[in-house]
């Protein structure tokens, strides 16, 4: 898969997929399904437009939206799914101004669009302006086809990255996961902490995480990780330390089974399986470390169940 940061000298003939795909969820992944038979049926490639940064956040900055996913996250499940091309391009201020009309003159036309996908709530051009509809009737004046999927359901919930965002900040893991078609996760670096878990026998990396990324409800949760190319299993703790801090911020801490590495200093992604309990201030060291093997027995229970997922 080519990834392209610009747009081409020359005009290639493609299917085209617009849209941001935060999580390349379920909705994401029959639209771009639907891209790829398209593709087949003309004998072109299926190419992805998306915008970096994120649209809202260059519109609402106020609103704080936080993403499901990194852009390389994104890259590595669309070239899973086939698609031939990402154009990746820069989202600003000038191109929130453009009209409807000059996005599909300036930027849609000179990819080589011979047809279009896009979800029903799909908008484009200044304030929002340019929607499915107005896309159809452009691609009839500029000799292209536009296909318009509904929304997407499973179990009777709208699949979208607000409702899975909802879910996680919930603790929903498992409505989460349904929605999206494969785990929630964590990305971040390892850095150095208070190591009390060490003094406790529960050593742990601390993780921090970018500003840009959603962050679970507080809580504990059985997770795993891949480290060096091996699927390492463990337990993750989001909260504020509340046994040993009145106050302190919110910090992603995870304690693996089987690992003794050092990781400082490394970049790593936690896979979220399922929610264990709620964060909670225990009446000392003795009564936490308790909580703690339960929670290590749980833990691994719910991880052995999902070993061959």
């Amino acid at each position: 898969m080519q990834v392209r940061t610009s747009l081409p000298m020359e005009r290639e003939p493609c299917v085209l997929a617009l849209g941001n795909f935060d999580g390349v969820h379920l909705g994401h992944r029959k639209l771009l399904l639907h891209g790829f038979e398209q593709a087949v049926v003309l004998g072109v490639g299926l190419d992805v437009l998306i915008f970096e940064p994120h649209p809202l956040k260059v519109l609402f900055p106020e609103r704080g939206v936080k993403l499901l996913s990194s852009t390389q996250e994104r890259l590595q499940y669309m070239e899973e799914l086939g698609v031939h091309t990402v154009y990746h391009l820069p989202f600003t201020l000038e191109m929130a101004n453009t009209s409807p009309e000059e996005f599909v003159e300036k930027i849609l036309l000179p990819l080589g669009v011979v047809h279009v996908v896009v979800g029903f709530n799909y908008s484009f051009g200044a304030q929002g302006k340019g929607n499915p509809e107005l896309l159809q009737a452009l691609g009839q004046k500029h000799g292209f086809g536009v296909s318009v999927l509904q929304a997407q359901t499973k179990d009777g919930r709208v699949i979208s990255s607000s409702s899975i965002r909802k879910a996680i900040l919930q603790g929903d893991i498992q409505l989460a996961s349904s929605l999206l078609g494969h785990l929630p996760c964590l990305r971040g670096t390892v850095i150095h902490g208070e190591e009390r878990g060490r003094a406790l026998g529960y050593p742990t990396a601390n993780i921090l995480t970018s500003d840009d990324f959603l962050i679970p409800k507080r809580g504990v949760y059985a997770i795993w990780s891949l480290i060096d190319g091996r699927r390492v299993l463990g337990m993750m703790n989001i909260g504020m330390k509340p046994t040993f801090h009145e106050m302190y911020d919110t910090v992603v801490e995870v304690h693996f089974f089987d690992y003794d590495g050092n990781l400082y200093e490394k970049e790593i992604t936690v896979f979220i399986e399922e929610r264990l309990r709620d964060e909670r201030k225990f009446d000392g060291v003795n009564e936490l470390l308790k909580q703690l093997d339960k929670d290590c027995s749980t833990a691994k229970a719910v991880l052995n169940q999902t070993r061959d997922r």
